[in-house]
């Protein structure tokens, strides 16, 4: 495609976003400097239709982008407008005061649903790819340890430990540096596998108390039913009423399945980066009315989960680009530290 049809395209993409109204050559040549007459925009207007970049909906109307159309768009944007200054400081402020992982994930889908306006996913990390940052065991009591196990996508695990027989400090501190050397840096089913068998290393006096300590860890170290996502903003769909037509209540439904919601964003898990499904490019038919914007994040050395927006094919895709790439970081840097 020349450049003069895809400014074109642009400006009619541009437009509808704006005002939800087919576009037609008048307005184009109106709103934009696209330096060529009326005449030259509407057979520009008539060979992206033949390409099937833009549709008219009924006679005598403007044009609307087609799917094939908003992904040329996507694909062809030059550049992607950074937040401002205000708007990343407020995100660092509001997602780094955060108290643990849960909030970390309560406050990400929030907020992206307030910048976006549109419905947030944000997936919960998985404990299978993480990897153990720390493992502290303090003495509560003589006889009642405390487990405290970290790992990388941020998740703080706490167990309490009764166990039959006074702890020394040098048993205790023993068992604190043997489980780190074991744990420390490795997967969490290689370090729950590793930790496992420590018991058998020590005296038969201590095995006992060792394995109680052992187990409580193993306990935090478990995955747990992790495969799901938090929502927000749902009620956001009911705003895009036109866009959606008849589609908004199997929308809703669909976005109850916590299955449907780790399809959509899977994707963007799977390679890696930034992914934008339009329309039809969703396989849910429920969904074809709809466009998802989804991209991992990761705890700073690998990718955790993922986190995006689902909202109308007439989305604003530069904004919700953006806003979905800086939420992205800001939870990285949380979760590995920075």
């Amino acid at each position: 495609m020349d450049d003069r049809k895809l400014a074109v395209l642009r400006a009619i993409v541009s437009d509808y976003v704006a005002t939800q109204e087919p576009v037609g050559s008048k307005m184009l040549v109106e709103r934009h400097q696209l330096g060529v007459s009326s005449a030259t925009v509407r057979n520009d207007m008539a060979a992206l239709e033949d390409e099937g970049y833009i549709a008219q909906p009924h006679t005598s109307a403007g044009r609307i982008p087609t799917d094939k159309g908003y992904r040329l768009f996507v694909d062809r944007l030059e550049q992607i407008k950074p937040l401002s200054l205000p708007e990343r400081r407020a995100i660092a402020e509001f997602l780094g005061s955060a108290v643990d992982l849960d909030d970390v994930v309560s406050r990400t889908v929030r907020l992206l649903a307030q910048l976006t306006h549109q419905v947030a996913m944000v997936q919960y990390p998985s404990l299978s790819r993480a990897t153990v940052r720390h493992i502290e065991i303090l003495a509560l009591t003589p006889r009642r340890l405390l487990a405290v196990v970290i790992v990388s996508n941020g998740r703080v695990e706490q167990r309490v430990i009764e166990v039959g027989a006074d702890v020394s400090d040098d048993l205790l501190g023993d068992i604190r540096a043997r489980v780190n050397q074991l744990a420390l840096g490795q997967r969490v089913d290689d370090a729950a596998r590793a930790v496992g068998a420590l018991a058998g290393s020590f005296g038969v006096d201590d095995r006992q108390t060792v394995q109680d300590v052992v187990t409580c860890v193993l306990e935090a170290l478990a995955e747990r039913a992790e495969d799901r996502v938090a929502v927000a903003g749902a009620a956001n769909v009911t705003r895009f009423g036109h866009d959606f037509d008849s589609q908004i209540r199997p929308m809703l439904q669909a976005l109850e399945e916590q299955v449907v919601l780790l399809h959509l964003l899977g994707e963007a898990e799977t390679t890696s980066a930034l992914t934008v499904r339009i329309g039809a490019e969703n396989a849910r038919a429920e969904l074809s009315s709809a466009s998802v914007v989804a991209t991992p994040y990761g705890d700073g050395t690998d990718t955790v989960a993922t986190l995006g927006v689902l909202g109308p094919t007439r989305m604003d895709y530069p904004n919700t680009i953006a806003a979905v790439g800086a939420v992205a970081r800001y939870v990285t840097r949380i979760l590995s530290g920075d």
